[in-house]
């Protein structure tokens, strides 16, 4: 579907990305070994009345999408695979300015309608002390299971905006997530920011990966 970003969007020593992008977001405590995933994300919704996001896997086909209508809601967001099933859905916390906090949900589709549950699986909160120009912290945002074990927490590090960032496991101290720029091999072809490479660990679901990244892309564009 996507010829120009098929040969940029791959896994890691040449394996496919996951056969079943419409898995909910279940991560493994422990990051296991073997190749990460390398999905292509492009900051552009397919539907020209709309802004959003396309994710491609390494055949160069769609695996992900986001379609903001207009902007209607702008406390949500919903991410969904290729045919337009709803996968998790993102919800403002807070409506306080300086507290930008959001839940992510499991979302289920029925009937044309989206089903949400009272309770979030994960938490994002964006790192306050970043608005503070005293402090050096390279901290963008924190994440928490809906429960908040402290077996499953995740730090944010780097920056958004020159699409440089890592998401680490605290306890276990290993990154699981990267968002890096898109490295230009070909010749004539250029990646500007808005199209960039998420290298996603063994054991860590792609889909709360693109959905972290969405909420990065609230708190810091």
């Amino acid at each position: 579907m996507f010829p120009f970003l098929k040969h940029r969007s791959r896994s890691v020593h040449g394996e496919d990305a996951p056969s079943s992008p419409e898995s909910k977001a279940t991560v493994s405590a422990a990051v296991t070994g073997g190749a990460c995933t390398i999905l292509t994300v492009w900051r552009k919704s397919l539907l020209v009345s709309c802004e959003g996001f396309t994710v491609i896997d390494s055949n160069g086909d769609l695996i992900y999408r986001v379609d903001n209508y207009a902007r209607t809601r702008p406390g949500e967001l919903i991410l969904m695979d290729k045919d337009g099933n709803s996968l998790l859905l993102m919800q403002r916390t807070k409506k306080i300015a300086l507290v930008n906090s959001w839940g992510i949900y499991e979302a289920n589709d029925t009937n044309g309608e989206t089903k949400i549950p009272k309770c979030p699986i994960w938490y994002m909160r964006k790192n306050l002390k970043m608005n503070i120009l005293s402090n050096k912290s390279d901290i963008l945002a924190y994440v928490f299971s809906g429960s908040f074990d402290k077996k499953n927490y995740y730090i944010v590090k780097g920056s958004y905006k020159c699409k440089s960032c890592k998401i680490v496991h605290v306890p276990l101290k290993k990154t699981v997530v990267e968002i890096k720029r898109k490295e230009v091999r070909t010749k004539g072809i250029q990646f500007g920011s808005d199209v960039f490479d998420l290298v996603v660990s063994p054991g860590f679901d792609t889909g709360l990966a693109m959905a972290l990244v969405l909420l990065l892309d609230q708190m810091f564009s």
